[in-house]
Formats: structure tokens, C-alpha cells, sequence
């Protein structure tokens, strides 16, 4: 039958054993703590990851599909298939004749290795240049921070004009200074500033807030090349009708393409949800990776805890022999290893939980996360613990419970 002063004074005794062998118990301990580590500061670390995958696709702009060109070699038994790009022609009578209600888009990335310059400032190699037209920013989930979008008549006119985003405006105009209506080079044509771009940071394919933003025209005049490729963004205007808008921009671009009934598609609709699920499910594996090595390591404490326990009872043999000869019935001496072997599981589980959570939220904060208290994972460590205490003094607790009385006595 449970007693409160019986427990407490097991517990007193399992605290004095620990205290009496610290160096084995902190060895144990630190096990515990490392696979507990590895479980929880791993998966908060993937809970992050994913939250912020999530976030970054929204950001790339929420509900908006695209149609873009399927690589342009797949090997498909002993032959090459060529899928060739989306021509121009293709993409604006894609947006001619989509009637649904979405807001469509078409741009082309024209260079990702473009030098920006303003007066003496210059910025190196690196600057993304898009040409698009008046539906690119919203479709692409972009806001004007100062300035304005894309007019149509700069859109016919094929006016140098543009639109950069805010980390160029660090890099070519001195703090302070307002970019709107200056004149900037861009590769070897002039162009009017007449938009700067809100920050949104650099996600999964975007350039960051280190890009211009020309009108589609003006990008064809002066930055063509053989097979230059466009890409056609969909943002309905109902987010219930995101597949419904899927389907049917699937069956007018076949159209388009002159595509027959039993031909596969020649190009590829993506969405932000699709490819986030796609790097999630990846993410899977790591996961899995994770768990397997936290249950080995915990595998190998739940060895090492038994082992101590084991050199426990052999070195209190005496100890068990007089507890025993004053009355003390087998189930205390149970009950007391097995406190014991639980309370240092806890013990390296405690340890473990919090190093897992700091060293998840540094994942976190590195991947602009938020800070996460991953409970479900606190809860599951608490479990382990308990779970490798518990089968790690079993075993020990039951010899100790067994030893004869008087053999025990005479044990040096």
C-alpha cells in the first residue's frame, strides 16, 4: 500500500546514492541529456524550419499558381525529349484569353548577374533583373513602399522606367537621399526610378530586395536572347477557387500549345503550396534521421544507467542485507532502486529539454523564426526519461529485492 513518508524517505535515500556517486551519475546524466538534445533540439529546429518554409512561400505571393516550361531534356526510355520554352506569343494569349476571375501576370527573369550604377555608386555582379508587367507585384506579393507600379502606357511605350527594391537602395544612393526620378544604368541603358519595392527578404527563388523591375517591353527590346523564356502567374480572386483556376488555366494553355487529348503537358503548373509541401515531405527523412539517432543514444544510457545501477546494488549488497534484517520487505528495496535509476532519467531528461529548446530556437532565430516551446516533444521527452529510468532499474531493482538477508550481512 502507498505511504507518503515511505516514498519521501526513498527518495531521500535515492538522492543521497546519487549525491554519493556523482561522477557516474553525471556521466549518465550527460547520455540522457545528449539524446534528449539530439530528439528535442532537432525536431523544434525542423518544427521552425518548416514554419518558416511556410511563410516564405506564402510571401512569394499567397494562393498564386504559375505556368512555367518542364525542363527542356527529360530522358524518357532510350530517347530526349525537348520541351521548348514559353514563347511570348504563348504567354499573352494565355492572358488575352483566361477569363476566369484571377489576375494574371507574365514575366522573365532577364539577367541575375546585372551592375546597377548611380553617379560613382556601383554594385557588384549580383543584381536580379525581371521585366513584367502591371499585374507582376501583386501576383508576386510584392507592395510599393514609395512611387508607383507599372502604368499600361509605360507598358506600350516601352518606357525606361523602373522599379528596384530596397536593399539597391542601400547599396547605390546615400542615406537619406530620395531614389524616385533618378536616373540609374542598368548593363548599358538609362532608367527613371519611379518605385521602390517595400523589404521582404530573400526566400526560396526570389532575389530578395536586391532586384529591378522593368516594364516586359522594355526587357524584350534590350535584354532579348535566343529562347528567352516568360512565366505566367494566376492569383484568382477567391482562394475557394484555387484549383477550380488551376484546371482551367491547365486546359486553355493545352489549347495554346495545340496540344492532342492523349499528349502529356509540355510545361508545369507549380504552386507555393506544392513546392513547400514538396521540401516538407524532404524534410521527412531528416526527421526520421533524428529520431533514430536519439533512440540509439537513449538505447545506449539505458545501458549505461543499468550498469551503474548494478555496480549500485553490488557495492550496497551490505546495506540492502541490514534494511532487509530490520524489516524492510522486498518491494521497498524495489521501490527505492528503481526511484533511483528514474530519478536520474528525469534528471538527464531535464538537462535535455532545455539544451534541445535552446538550441532549436537558435535554428529559429537564424531562419527568422519565431521562438517555439515544442510541448508535444517536452511531453515525449518526459516519457523517454521515465520509460529508460524505469527499464534501465528494473532489472537491478529486482536483484536487490532478492538478496538473501544474511548472505547480504556477510558480504565485504
Amino acid at each position: 500500500m502507498f505511504s507518503k513518508s515511505l516514498f519521501k524517505e526513498n527518495l531521500r535515500i535515492a538522492l543521497s546514492s546519487i549525491h554519493s556517486n556523482l561522477l557516474r551519475t553525471n556521466l549518465t546524466v550527460f547520455i540522457i541529456a545528449f539524446g534528449i538534445m539530439a530528439l528535442v533540439g532537432i525536431l523544434t529546429a525542423i518544427d521552425s524550419i518548416k514554419g518558416s518554409i511556410n511563410n516564405e512561400f506564402r510571401s512569394m505571393g499567397a494562393n498564386t499558381f504559375t505556368i512555367v516550361n518542364r525542363d527542356s531534356r527529360v530522358r524518357i526510355g532510350g530517347r530526349v525529349e525537348r520541351y521548348k520554352n514559353i514563347e511570348f506569343r504563348e504567354a499573352m494569349k494565355f492572358k488575352e484569353v483566361f477569363q476566369f476571375p484571377a489576375l494574371v501576370s507574365v514575366s522573365s527573369t532577364a539577367s541575375g548577374i546585372a551592375t546597377v550604377k548611380y553617379k560613382s555608386a556601383k554594385t557588384n555582379p549580383n543584381i536580379t533583373v525581371v521585366g513584367s508587367d502591371e499585374n507582376y507585384l501583386i501576383s508576386s506579393g510584392y507592395a510599393i513602399k514609395n512611387g508607383r507600379n507599372f502604368s499600361v502606357n509605360d507598358l506600350i511605350s516601352n518606357a525606361h522606367v523602373v522599379i528596384i527594391g530596397s536593399g539597391l537602395v542601400k547599396d547605390i544612393f546615400i542615406e537619406g537621399e530620395d531614389p524616385l526620378d533618378k536616373n540609374i544604368r542598368i548593363g548599358n541603358g538609362r532608367y527613371k526610378v519611379i518605385g521602390i519595392l517595400e523589404e521582404k527578404g530573400s526566400s526560396f527563388g526570389s532575389a530578395g530586395d536586391k532586384l529591378c523591375i522593368l516594364p516586359i517591353t522594355s526587357v524584350r527590346q534590350y535584354f532579348s536572347r535566343p529562347n528567352m523564356n516568360f512565366v505566367i502567374s494566376v492569383l484568382p480572386n477567391d482562394s475557394k477557387l484555387f484549383k477550380a483556376a488551376i484546371n482551367e488555366a491547365e486546359g486553355i494553355f493545352r489549347v495554346i500549345r495545340k496540344l492532342r487529348s492523349f499528349e502529356k503537358n509540355n510545361f508545369s503548373i507549380e504552386s507555393s503550396d506544392n513546392l513547400s509541401n514538396l521540401l516538407i515531405k524532404n524534410i521527412r527523412y531528416v526527421t526520421l534521421a533524428a529520431t533514430i539517432i536519439g533512440i540509439i543514444t537513449l538505447f545506449g544510457a539505458a545501458i549505461g544507467l543499468m550498469n551503474i545501477m548494478l555496480v549500485s546494488v553490488t557495492e550496497r549488497t551490505r546495506e540492502i542485507g541490514i534494511r532487509k534484517a530490520i524489516g524492510a520487505k522486498s518491494s521497498i528495496i524495489r521501490r527505492q532502486f528503481l526511484y533511483e535509476s528514474i530519478l536520474i532519467g528525469q534528471l538527464g531528461g531535464f538537462f535535455g529539454i532545455i539544451l534541445g529548446i535552446l538550441i532549436g530556437n537558435v535554428v529559429s532565430l537564424i531562419t527568422n523564426g519565431k521562438f517555439i516551446i515544442p510541448w508535444a516533444w517536452i511531453l515525449g521527452g518526459v516519457v523517454l526519461c521515465f520509460m529508460v529510468g524505469l527499464v534501465s532499474g528494473l532489472f537491478p531493482a529486482i536483484k536487490a529485492s532478492k538478496l538473501d538477508p544474511i548472505i547480504s550481512l556477510r558480504y565485504e
